[in-house]
């Protein structure tokens, strides 16, 4: 399958060059030339097998060009090695726990899945041309894809990473998760905000010479393999739902959004004949999403600092693909709608989870209070709990009023020293530092 970029159609790439390639010209985002399309018995038997069985059979389609059904599996399973489990939360609600990884966050399925991909596909290419390749793999984190990215690359040969976060607007134990492993993992704490992070990202694949000097490339979610590795886990909601319940046409999932990954992960499982009734886009005070699909307009505000802080985006990524979606027909565009809950909304609701008997973090808890306002009568909501409660331990202890106790991967990191290099939200900054090590 080839993948087209949506800004510049006659671009088109195998799987391994979108890979590689991270974003296309004039900064567009690839996107598969057709959508894999499942009918129900074929569903039925998917929804039957085990997850690695299930994830390889759905993604060998968009893959089949650049790796065997064998290498495919072999890459599978070594990504996905820890599970994703719905837990239920009341009769007609229930959490999809994506946080069973490495990094107690769900970016690791797909950051994983990226570094196998990518480490399989550079190997090829050395032993092809007899010249070892090296990548630079620079990305921007409000979060949680930072520790994924770090972890999953931390050690690969010839692959160097350049992660960039807002400095001061993530929390301590998401921050000491990706800036204390050195190594080929170099961190730049930035005076800024995620969104000029990600547009210095932008800047750094606008720049040829330097895209070509150091073989640019970028983890974050507008990666295609980041974002096809997502798809499996909206498959795995559904199977594991399939074992409980009878009829699988009411379900509704609820998805924390800040760059829409996420949701556009979840729109390729529906457009692939996953039953999934609809989605409920669930953004904190960054709403541009929210007002957008109630005015059309499209106008980005400043970003807000808020406790959900890995959804502090106001100007996502991802969205292109969703509207992409949404207006070629491929899903239906009343099965997206956008909630926005604010700052005292996402507190009550960390507290009301606390009551029904689970601890939640703040992002989760936007999610479920959009469920709230948005499921009607019959529908099965589900929404992602898209990280541990302890990597925001200060800001969920406080509103609690209890303490909670530190995983091991957390309690390993929490007392290392951050080797982050602080740098002004300056291009030019950005462009000698990444060229300093060439």
């Amino acid at each position: 399958m080839k993948f087209y970029n949506l800004k510049e159609n006659d671009e088109q790439v195998s799987f391994a060059g979108a890979v590689k390639q991270g974003l296309g010209k004039n900064q567009g985002l690839f996107f598969p030339q057709s959508m894999p399309s499942f009918d129900e018995q074929t569903i039925n038997k998917l929804l039957a097998m085990p997850f690695v069985e299930r994830s390889v059979q759905v993604l060998h389609p968009f893959v089949e060009e650049d790796l065997s059904k064998a290498e495919l599996t072999e890459i599978v399973t070594d990504a996905f090695n820890f599970p994703a489990l719905l837990q239920p939360i009341s009769t007609d609600r229930a959490i999809l726990e994506l946080f069973h990884g490495p990094t107690l966050a769900f970016k690791d399925f797909g950051g994983r899945f990226m570094a196998k991909c990518l480490q399989a596909f550079c190997a090829k290419e050395s032993e092809k041309t007899g010249v070892e390749k090296k990548l630079t793999i620079l990305t921007a984190t409000s979060g949680d894809t930072g520790a994924a990215v770090a972890h999953a690359f931390h050690g690969i040969e010839n692959i160097r990473v350049v992660i960039m976060y807002p400095k001061g607007k993530i929390s301590l134990l998401q921050e000491k998760m990706f800036t204390t492993l050195g190594g080929n993992i170099e961190t730049l704490a930035v005076d800024g905000s995620f969104d000029d992070c990600q547009a210095m990202v932008k800047q750094a694949f606008d720049d040829k010479e330097l895209a070509d000097t150091i073989g640019l490339n970028s983890a974050n979610s507008i990666n295609i393999s980041r974002l096809l590795a997502q798809v499996c886990y909206y498959f795995e909601a559904v199977a594991q739902l399939s074992r409980v319940k009878s009829d699988l046409s009411q379900i509704v999932f609820s998805v924390p959004s800040g760059n829409f990954g996420n949701l556009t992960a979840g729109l390729f499982a529906k457009a692939m004949g996953l039953p999934i009734k609809r989605f409920i886009a669930a953004t904190n005070a960054n709403d541009t999403v929210p007002r957008y699909l109630e005015t059309g307009e499209w106008q980005p505000h400043d970003t807000v600092a808020t406790i959900s802080n890995a959804m502090d985006v106001s100007n996502p990524n991802n969205w292109p693909r969703v509207e992409h979606m949404l207006k070629s027909g491929l899903v239906a565009q009343d099965c997206v709608s956008s909630v926005s809950i604010d700052e005292e909304q996402t507190q009550s609701t960390v507290i009301q989870l606390t009551k029904l008997g689970y601890i939640s973090e703040p992002h989760a808890a936007v999610a479920y209070k959009a469920l709230q306002y948005s499921v009607q009568e019959g529908e099965f909501g589900v929404f992602l709990g898209t990280a541990h409660p302890a990597k925001f331990k200060e800001v969920v202890e406080s509103i609690i009023g209890q303490p909670i106790s530190l995983p091991k991967e957390l309690a390993d990191c929490a007392g290392e020293p951050i080797l982050s290099k602080d740098m002004a939200s300056d291009f030019g900054q950005l462009r000698d530092y990444l060229l300093a090590a060439v």
